[in-house]
């Protein structure tokens, strides 16, 4: 009677459990989304990416775009501007603003040069940054005076006479301001009545000082004011100088970022830029949040047929998965993109892989004819390695995209990143430990079907994999040949990304028709490369002409006067594509090696081999299928090739455990005839069959409503992945192994443990004996 009631309170647990753990991760869900801040594509805003060069045609340093980079960041604080996003790409800076409403405004303040000079009290200028050596500002310190400026001068002649001049004027006057930007309105002021004494800078907003409205702001406060610093000066210098102010170590740097900035010999070009209404941004996040949830149904469905018990299980694990993800891509101060929503997407899809690795395992130890209780231990215990390396190879392209990628792509690879980490703790440990509490009430030792959709199958699968090598490796091979020559013939269809243009989507409350708008660009005179039909209301226009600030506005106002329409305009120069040509060849080639490296630590160079060739072929006939196709191939068609590369190894790496496994059990490592290789390969295809299949499908799902459903914005980018899943699978199935099993037939009849180093080493010893190899 107390084993019956321990086996109820059992239950009980594990149902509750499971009810606690859906409502907090759905609530968690809602209150995630709504804190989330949405980047550029999603809120609206500008984006735009400058060429940092040398005014003087000189070499351009790290240093100098480094502080660049600071001084922009400190013009767009003062726009406002919630958050921006300012990043480092090479010699380029990329900045974008999500939520900027003034264009013009914003791009004149981030663009002007930065304007350093040194002004009496009254404002009269007495030099400008031409005196100092340029970038020379540096930090120092002294056990007495503690952090110090030191300003080198180059001009030493006008800085002694402008010291001196300060030197000579009455004891209130004897001071040097460093004013970053000077304005004519702005004044340093003593302000005895406001709170204390001292000097601070003062923006005066009317027209004059008794009737305008008047902004405070203390000069040093790097944050605010213009007026970096000011310093006492007693005498005339003609060397290099100090100011000294009781500074902190990062006071000090800060100032002396931006004392350099404004003495830079750099001015910013812009190369490329994008204006979004925050219109298109609502209605791409509407389209990717029905495709979100649609896809996220689907899958709890087919896991729901396919596992049953197990299967709601694993759907309520990925609700907490979606949950965490949310919340660390959150707490990490994410701002999420298009490309991001569509990483989180496609990331439940790759967690699924993951539940139903342990679910395949499981069932197998079940026809063993051991209990329920044994199978879930043992198929759990046996399939954390296969999870661990498949994610850890995805980790791996993710962390390239990271690295290599630019704007958007980074923050695909960011979330691409925390959903691997998050579904390595949700389906290994929390998905595990709901499913052990049901296991452990012992309810369904005789309800195995109920529990993980185990049926005991009288026929087994007796499909030769092996059989067809030949012939599928010749035809893989002319498809690849041809599929390259039509590319060299042909050409991709490359989008502004790689060879420059711009792009203009006009989304209208009256009807737009094709002809129209042609007749429009003839009007503008524009060379028209395309123009899409997204719908009745929306238009999608490239054209060749890189488009000037000038002519964006001129532009959008026609668009939108004409059209009552919004109209959104992206312009990428010519100079773009090196950058972004050579940032795709070496996140490309780096996944490779990383990944090769990766699984021939984990397994043997054979299998590492075999893994890399069956990769670039899913990439290749990802390219060639677009040319031929011709979809556009942008920036994001990088991503969607690294994603590939990552997931797609997901079922080669579980294929190769499998191998591995059957390689020791069958023949205990050691293999002598080829038949015996065949057999290896075949059974362990044999059995990662459905789990290959069902993974694939899960992932292929949210893709798919991605491309019905989803934004127009990344249809090609999910067409990629889909191409891309569909040849992966095919890949992992037909090739990969097929391949390993042609390398290993050398090593028929050789012992396992020994290397090929210890051969070598054994006939340069038999070298030595005389007579040996007469």
């Amino acid at each position: 009677m107390a084993k019956k009631e321990k086996k109820k309170t059992r239950i009980r647990t594990a149902i509750i459990m499971s009810i606690l753990v859906i409502v907090v991760s759905i609530y968690g869900v809602y209150i995630s989304i709504k804190n989330l801040n949405y980047g550029l594509d999603l809120q609206g805003g500008f984006e735009v990416l400058y060429r940092v060069d040398s005014i003087d045609g000189g070499k351009v340093s790290n240093d100098m775009v480094d502080s660049t980079y600071k001084i922009i960041n400190k013009r767009i604080n003062s726009l406002g501007v919630s958050e921006p996003e300012i990043s480092i790409e090479g010699n380029n800076i990329r900045v974008a603003m999500a939520g900027v409403t003034n264009i013009d405004d914003a791009r004149k303040t981030i663009s002007t040069t930065a304007n350093l000079t040194f002004r009496t009290k009254d404002g009269e200028l007495l030099m400008d940054s031409t005196v100092l050596n340029s970038g020379k500002a540096s930090v120092g310190y002294d056990a007495s005076k503690g952090y110090y400026i030191s300003l080198s001068i180059k001009d030493t002649d006008t800085f002694y006479e402008a010291t001196k001049k300060v030197s000579e004027m009455d004891s209130d006057n004897r001071y040097i301001a460093i004013w970053l930007d000077y304005e004519e309105n702005m004044k340093l002021v003593t302000l005895d009545g406001l709170g204390g004494t001292g000097y601070y800078s003062v923006e005066l907003i009317g027209e004059d000082n008794s009737a305008g409205i008047q902004t405070f702001h203390k000069c040093g406060d790097l944050e605010n004011s213009n007026c970096l610093s000011y310093a006492g000066v007693n005498q005339a210098f003609a060397s290099d100088v100090i100011i000294e102010g009781n500074f902190k170590r990062e006071e000090a740097q800060s100032l002396v970022d931006l004392i350099n900035s404004g003495s830079m010999p750099t001015k910013l070009t812009e190369i490329s830029s994008k204006t979004v209404s925050a219109s298109f941004g609502e209605d791409s996040l509407q389209k990717i949040f029905t495709a979100g949830i649609i896809g996220i149904a689907a899958i709890a469905l087919l896991l729901i047929v396919l596992y049953n018990i197990s299967g709601v299980i694993a759907s309520i694990s990925i609700v907490a998965y979606t949950f965490l993800t949310l919340l660390i891509f959150n707490l990490v101060g994410g701002r999420l993109s298009l490309q991001g929503i569509a990483a989180l997407v496609i990331g439940i899809g790759m967690a699924v892989d993951s539940a139903v690795i342990s679910f395949s395992r499981i069932r197998e130890e079940l026809k063993r004819k051991v209990s329920l209780k044994t199978a879930y231990a043992e198929g759990s215990k046996q399939s954390f390695i296969s999870i661990l390396d498949a994610n850890l190879t995805t980790l791996i392209a993710a962390v390239i995209l990271f690295i290599f990628g630019e704007s958007s792509v980074k923050g695909f690879a960011t979330m691409l990143i925390i959903s691997i980490i998050v579904t390595f703790i949700v389906m290994v440990y929390l998905n595990r430990y709901i499913m052990s509490l049901f296991v452990n009430s012992e309810k369904f030792e005789k309800h195995t079907k109920l529990f993980i959709g185990y049926k005991d199958k009288k026929k087994e699968n007796k499909f030769d994999f092996v059989k067809p090598k030949k012939v599928i490796f010749i035809v893989v091979s002319l498809i690849i040949v041809s599929g390259l020559m039509y590319i060299y013939s042909e050409g991709l269809n490359l989008g502004i990304d790689f060879k420059g243009g711009s792009t203009i989507e006009i989304n209208s409350n009256t009807k737009l028709t094709k002809s129209d708008i042609e007749k429009d660009l003839e009007e503008l005179k524009y060379e028209v490369e395309s123009i899409e039909e997204i719908d009745s209301n929306r238009i999608y226009i490239t054209v060749d002409n890189v488009l000037d600030n000038e002519e964006t506005t001129k532009v959008e106002k026609y668009f939108n006067e004409k059209y009552e329409a919004t109209t959104s305009v992206g312009a990428i120069s010519n100079q773009v594509k090196k950058d972004i040509t050579e940032n795709a060849v070496k996140a490309l080639i780096f996944a490779c090696i990383g990944m090769i490296i990766y699984v021939t630590i984990r397994f043997k160079f054979s299998y590492g081999i075999s893994a890399i060739t069956a990769l670039v072929h899913d990439s290749i006939m990802v390219v060639i299928l677009f040319s031929l196709l011709r979809l556009e191939v942008n920036s994001m068609f990088i991503a969607a090739i690294l994603s590939i590369i990552g997931y797609s190894i997901n079922d080669t790496i579980v294929i190769f455990d499998r191998i591995r496994e059957n390689k020791t059990k069958l023949y205990k490592d050691r293999i002598h005839k080829e038949e015996e290789l065949k057999e290896i390969v075949n059974v362990s295809l044999r059995q990662s069959l459905t789990r290959c299949l069902v993974t694939t499908l899960t992932t292929l799902l949210p893709v798919i409503f991605l491309i019905f459903v989803g934004p127009h914005e990344i249809i090609n980018f999910n067409i990629a992945l889909l191409i891309g899943l569909l040849v992966g699978t095919f890949s992992s199935l037909f090739i990969s192994g097929q391949l390993w099993m042609t390398i290993e037939k050398r090593n028929i009849g050789k012992d396992p443990n020994k290397h090929w180093y210890d051969d070598n080493k054994k006939e340069k010893e038999e070298l030595k004996v005389k007579g040996i190899n007469c």
